[in-house]
């Protein structure tokens, strides 16, 4: 399991995600789940993914594959449009699980994965993507400006009530940074460290890059103001009938 999002904002994109996997209880690795890939003064993307890693690999392999590849039909780079680029990957997706497809019914596993992938193509607004197992996809909104993909639903709460399209790119990081250790005390298959990465508005460039290990010190003092600052509001809720009478 793992988790990921990325948060759509007036003045940019946030990206957070968790770097654990599990292949059965006695079996826990770290990967990466965050790739990024900047073309100078053309677009800048980042992707991330869940589910299957295996999957997930082969596609970034495709992805990497086809960049090398002058003679290949698309790649990253290529495409007016950034939904053009989320319907490639989704269509990488889709061809990989079917390779495989007849192995894992008969083994009774699940190859699938899900993919986030954002960014900004020069001169267009930039946006986020969530790309499903079988490969249609789905934009963020003004109502809604965060996507998730993984175990979702630890770290959603604090998104509904705090993210919003005029949230501060700074705010929202330290909001995400909440929603992923939210999801990791509640789940043990979501762990550090975490990655985060900031891209602004119309900055066609690398976006900034954060790993945050369990005692990163940024980490660490997110954690212990949150922490305080929960049990502090707690304290002062209204008081029950009866105790104003005690």
């Amino acid at each position: 399991m793992t988790y990921c999002l990325a948060v759509s904002l007036n003045k940019g994109l946030v990206f957070a995600s968790d770097s654990r996997t599990n292949a059965g209880v006695d079996y826990v690795a770290t990967y990466s789940k965050m790739s990024r890939f900047v073309f100078e003064n053309n677009r800048t993307l980042v992707l991330l993914t869940s589910g299957s890693l295996a999957t997930s690999q082969a596609v970034l392999n495709a992805i990497d594959k086809d960049l090398k590849d002058p003679d290949a039909e698309f790649d990253i780079s290529q495409g007016d449009y950034l939904h053009e680029v989320a319907q490639y990957i989704g269509q990488l997706s889709q061809e990989e699980q079917k390779r495989h497809a007849d192995a894992m019914d008969k083994s009774k596993s699940n190859n699938e994965s899900s993919f986030i992938l954002g960014g900004q193509i020069a001169g267009q607004k930039s946006q986020i993507f969530l790309i499903y197992p079988q490969g249609n996809f789905i934009s963020a909104s003004a109502e809604t400006p965060f996507l998730q993909i993984g175990e979702n639903k630890y770290g959603k709460p604090i998104l509904d009530r705090f993210i919003t399209p005029t949230t501060s790119l700074e705010d929202a990081a330290r909001c995400a940074i909440v929603s992923l250790d939210s999801t990791i005390r509640s789940n043990i298959s979501v762990g550090p460290p975490i990655e985060l990465a900031i891209l602004r508005e119309n900055e066609i460039c690398e976006p900034y890059h954060n790993v945050m290990g369990p005692n990163n010190a940024m980490y660490k003092s997110v954690l212990k103001q949150w922490n305080e600052g929960l049990s502090n509001a707690i304290k002062r809720l209204p008081r029950f009938e009866w105790e104003k009478s005690g």
